[in-house]
């Protein structure tokens, strides 16, 4: 049964491990509850308060506070005890019924009918990578989805001047809790489920199984970034297109399972397609796929050849297991094997992503630079110097201005008095304190290196979902943890280093490709330091200390970190996957994120030549000015974040570490 407006059932859960009474026992992925609480004082008296109504409960030795939403809080005195009494009903669970017949005709006849619904699984399909208001990635949002935040947080880009007028914002650095684009990452996502959901839920849908798998799969794939990035989040009250204030957050630990119970569902309805219909209503599924999808497979390979989607859906199983190999290692062995054994992206046609050119449009980050808006970090340029990474040979600028020494440089740089225009890559230091304004004239941190457009243009590059050198690595990764991969830890990540690049598949003259072997045999970093041009920060001493030449005598810890770092740079310019890696593993090794003073408080300077645990943000605040809202998050938010970390107690704060972000060695 599909709840859509039950406005607390979730309480249950909680209220029964507020008052230590074990009363009930539930799976948080399956069932909510609804009904009565009552509270029996020893004179007799009893207060019965509907579920419906109530905020929260809680004992108080020999007596028990309510809060509810239709008066203030309550105390009752001399209480006996509280009793329960509780409807479960279902949720979450939007039923794939595959297994019946369905012909063509009727196909056809429903894709007519829904004709509206699936031009907003279309919009929902946009909005997974910076589509706004039903339209195909943008720069604007793009910009707030990814380079405003996460983009920075992995230092792939610094942001080079701070104000931002037409937005009504400043962002002082990197780490600033700055209320006017640190929500922007989780738009991706509510863009996602506000056009995706009703799709979803409509009736007409079951006549399309497996389309409706296929959205259900996506839907999916969009929340479990969201959670990666802000941890809880009200999953089942937006995936049953709940509209109504308010809304239950639900456990991060609560959503994974979840999703894993979907996709095998999905994976199971797209296996039953192959051998049960007909090669007229494939034809048409193919065609749907084509008009209402718009993902590479469609373009690559046959629309109608739902084994893609097969190993997509594996693929993201496969990664999920991955981000819980150190809070869940036996589950996330056994979801893992899972994934390979029935099939994961092994191809470069099997890749998922959206082609912008397919919408007529540019990568919006090609526009974003022409703004200014963004430059190189500095920390990702130096890796990739001191790895004499092909990117290096053709994908960045130089210094598009001469940059002169500052009057305010730090004692003892050695930047030179001018650095010629055209001379040197160059990023900026993430964290520190931008200029004004996106002129070079009056701002030279936006002079600093970029990504070169006219390339970029020309390679037209893929907004990637699911990238066939990530899937390498997570398969690399969980064989050096000794489960079964299908191979060894070294040869999915000598596999997932050929197959990094960020070019279009179909384009020719790929320079990557030329360099990759030699690339591979790079034994050691070059040692070279990070030289500011302006003297603002000191001069950095590299910390890349590894190579990428796959040492089979090297420990654990070093295999880890080169594959962690060279999925890092294969998954360049997409950072979401990047932060999550950066946070359970701590690598890749990068400079020090710089003036944390910016932050909310919670995120420390660490050392000074090398990023530390305490320097790492570890997830986006829900930061809102709406009442109900901040409501919602102190109702069900925190103690859902709570529940995630062993009952330990949450805060809304950057240093908050989400359900499988746990503080333990990596082996």
């Amino acid at each position: 049964m599909i709840m859509k407006n039950n406005k607390s059932a979730f309480f249950a859960i909680a209220i029964s491990a507020m008052l230590g009474m074990g009363a009930i026992e539930a799976n948080a992925q399956q069932t909510r509850y609804k009904g009565t609480v009552a509270i029996h004082q020893k004179d007799g008296t009893k207060t019965s308060i509907e579920e419906s109504d109530l905020k929260r409960i809680s004992n108080r030795m020999n007596y028990v506070c309510a809060d509810t939403w239709s008066t203030s809080p309550q105390t009752y005195t001399n209480v006996d005890h509280v009793s329960f009494d509780w409807i479960a009903q279902e949720v979450g669970n939007i039923s794939l019924n595959y297994k019946r017949d369905i012909s063509a005709d009727e196909l056809k006849q429903a894709v007519k009918e829904m004709r509206t619904q699936l031009g907003s699984a279309l919009k929902a399909v946009y909005g997974m990578r910076g589509g706004k208001d039903g339209n195909p990635p943008a720069a604007h949002s793009y910009q707030f989805c990814y380079t405003f935040g996460p983009d920075c947080y992995v230092q792939y880009f610094c942001v080079p001047h701070y104000d931002f007028p037409y937005s009504n914002f400043t962002l002082h650095s990197t780490y600033d809790l700055c209320k006017g684009s640190i929500g922007g990452p989780g738009s991706s996502f509510y863009a996602m489920k506000s056009d995706m959901a009703p799709t979803l839920n409509a009736s007409k849908i079951d006549d399309m199984p497996e389309i409706k798998a296929i959205y259900l799969t996506l839907f999916n794939y969009a929340a479990i970034e969201n959670v990666d990035l802000f941890g809880p989040m009200p999953y089942y009250d937006h995936k049953t297109i709940r509209e109504e204030s308010p809304f239950v957050y639900d456990r991060a630990k609560d959503i994974y399972y979840q999703v894993k119970a979907d996709i095998d569902a999905a994976i199971e309805c797209f296996k039953y397609y192959k051998d049960h219909r007909s090669e007229a209503y494939k034809e048409q599924i193919g065609s749907t796929i084509k008009s209402r999808v718009q993902l590479l497979s469609s373009d690559y390979a046959d629309p109608s050849d739902l084994s893609v989607w097969i190993r997509f859906a594996n693929s993201l199983k496969l990664r999920m297991a991955i981000h819980m190999s150190k809070v869940e290692p036996a589950t996330a062995k056994q979801w893992a094997e899972e994934a390979v054994a029935g099939g994961v992206i092994e191809n470069e046609a099997d890749e998922i992503g959206f082609l912008p050119s397919l919408s007529g449009r540019d990568h919006p980050l090609i526009e974003i630079m022409g703004w200014n808006d963004i430059v190189m970090g500095a920390s990702f340029i130096n890796l990739l110097q001191n790895l004499d990474h092909p990117y290096m040979k053709y994908l960045f600028t130089k210094n598009s201005i001469a940059l002169e020494k500052s009057k305010q440089a730090v004692s003892g740089t050695s930047a030179p008095a001018v650095t010629p225009k055209g001379s040197v890559y160059v990023g900026m230091r993430n964290g520190v304190t931008p200029g004004e304004g996106p002129a070079v004239d009056d701002n030279p941190y936006c002079g600093y290196s970029k990504i070169g457009w006219e390339y970029f243009i020309m390679v037209n590059p893929p907004l990637y979902l699911m990238k066939m050198s990530e899937v390498c690595f997570l398969r690399a990764e969980g064989a050096l943890r000794g489960w079964n991969m299908g191979g060894t830890a070294q040869h999915f990540y000598e596999q997932g280093i050929r197959t990094a690049y960020l070019e279009d598949r179909n384009y020719k003259e790929n320079e990557y490709t030329k360099h990759v072997e030699q690339y591979l045999n790079v034994n050691a970093p070059k040692g070279i330091a990070y030289v500011d041009p302006q003297g603002l920060t000191p001069d950095m001493p590299s910390v890349t200390k590894i190579g990428v030449k796959w040492n089979e005598g090297d420990s654990k810890e070093t295999k880890l970190e080169k594959i962690i770092t060279q999925k890092y740079i294969a998954s360049f310019p997409y950072s979401y996957e990047s932060w999550v890696d950066l946070r359970r593993t701590g690598y890749p090794k990068l400079f020090p994120i710089l003036n944390t003073e910016h932050s909310d408080g919670t995120i420390k300077p660490g050392d000074p030549k090398v990023q530390t645990a305490d320097n790492i943000m570890r997830r986006i605040p829900w930061v809102s000015d709406d009442p109900q809202t901040k409501e919602d998050i102190k109702a069900t938010g925190i103690p859902a974040l709570s529940e995630d970390t062993n009952n330990k107690p949450a805060t809304d704060t950057q240093m908050q570490r989400l359900w499988w972000d746990v503080d333990a060695p990596n082996f």
